[in-house]
């Protein structure tokens, strides 16, 4: 079966100054985990995943000794904990106005439609990566193949 059999034609996209905290809502709605970022000619220039959002998202945590707590650690705890809070709202407003082209996987792994779904499930495999962009010739985006799609497609063949 080839990849244009499979692939998703309906694509989620977003451009290079989408911002992150749009994707991340978008993710959220569509109930998917990562898209391709494409250019003004629908030429795909990257990919944006929640795993690109997240290592955006520095998480911090008081660091207090649990064993024997010095008298002056249970003093501190409390204006650490604020400071702590304070890193982490900072963080998630950094992370809310930042663009998606200065966090986007750039190096891209994309397919074309006439490849098999052994072929894409292969790529995903080596490149550990769960979704491909199906390009035409000249680059531009035609469509998506998931490991989902190509899980269906294995069961579609079987019926």
């Amino acid at each position: 079966m080839n990849i244009e059999d499979a692939m998703q034609k309906d694509v989620i996209k977003f451009h290079e100054l989408d911002k992150i905290v749009d994707v991340a809502q978008s993710f959220r709605e569509n109930k998917i985990s990562g898209a391709p970022v494409v250019d003004d000619e629908n030429k795909v220039v990257g990919v944006i995943s929640e795993g690109d959002i997240m290592r955006l998202i520095e998480v911090h945590s008081p660091k207090i000794n649990l064993i024997l707590p010095a008298p002056l650690d249970l003093i501190e705890l409390p204006i650490r904990m604020k400071h702590e809070l304070n890193e982490i709202a900072e963080d998630m407003e950094k992370a809310g106005s930042t663009v998606i082209d200065q966090i986007m996987t750039r190096k891209i792994i994309k397919i074309g439609p006439d490849a098999s779904i052994s072929d894409a499930a292969e790529l995903m495999d080596s490149h550990k990566v769960k979704r491909l962009p199906v390009v035409d010739n000249e680059g531009k985006l035609i469509g998506i193949i998931t490991r989902g799609d190509i899980i269906g497609a294995m069961v579609r063949g079987d019926e």
